[in-house]
């Protein structure tokens, strides 16, 4: 699937800025945000919020379809991987890697990443 059309999927717009001042979670403490703002190839910037757990889990709040999606921290061997339902958002260090069911090339069956860059927020 050509990375053009990925990003018009995942609609990652600067006019759908995704991030929160808090996050309310029963029985889970988190403290304020840390935001990045990232770019793509192709695609115009977007904003992903990322909040830590008292409880040792994780969270970010990415856009994809133009709605904000709450992705949880899972098990990664490097990075951290953030995921819920066909959506993966994989970080390490400034980068990251968005999987999405959409991206899924027909020929192979494989879901191919599309990748981008990070800054912390002013």
């Amino acid at each position: 699937m050509k990375l053009a059309a990925v990003l018009a999927l995942v609609a990652l717009t600067s006019a759908t800025p995704v991030h929160a001042q808090g996050l309310g979670i029963p029985g889970v403490a988190t403290g304020k945000p840390m935001v990045f703002t990232y770019r793509c190839p192709t695609g115009k910037p977007f904003t992903v919020s990322y909040w830590n757990g008292d409880n040792g889990q994780s969270f970010a709040l990415v856009p994809i379809d133009g709605k904000p999606q709450l992705l949880v921290s899972l098990m990664s061997a490097s990075g951290v991987r953030y995921a819920a339902g066909s959506v993966i958002w994989w970080t390490k260090g400034r980068n990251a890697d968005l999987y999405h069911s959409g991206s899924m090339d027909p020929d192979s069956g494989q879901v191919k990443p599309v990748s981008c860059t990070g800054t912390p927020a002013s």
